[in-house]
């Protein structure tokens, strides 16, 4: 059986970070207002919206706001 090795100080939220190394979460709260974002103006699913990469979702969210902005003042200048 392999032999653990000892803990690396400032490792496992004892850091100046102060939380946990590893994969960093994305809010549900947000995710969720991205989905139904998508969702709404595309008719998508929400399974459709969550199968999309997050730099994907991000852009097809961008998108939509620029849409939305030409639609509500045509002569607002496109950022």
């Amino acid at each position: 059986m392999p032999v653990l090795r000892p803990r690396l100080p400032g490792r496992c939220g004892r850091g100046d970070r102060g939380g946990r190394g590893g994969i960093l979460t994305y809010a549900s709260d947000r995710l969720w207002e991205e989905v139904v974002y998508v969702a709404y103006y595309l008719h998508w699913s929400a399974d459709s919206v969550l199968d999309l990469e997050h730099p994907a979702r991000q852009r097809v969210i961008e998108e939509i706001g620029r849409i939305n902005k030409r639609i509500s003042d045509p002569d607002a200048a496109d950022g």
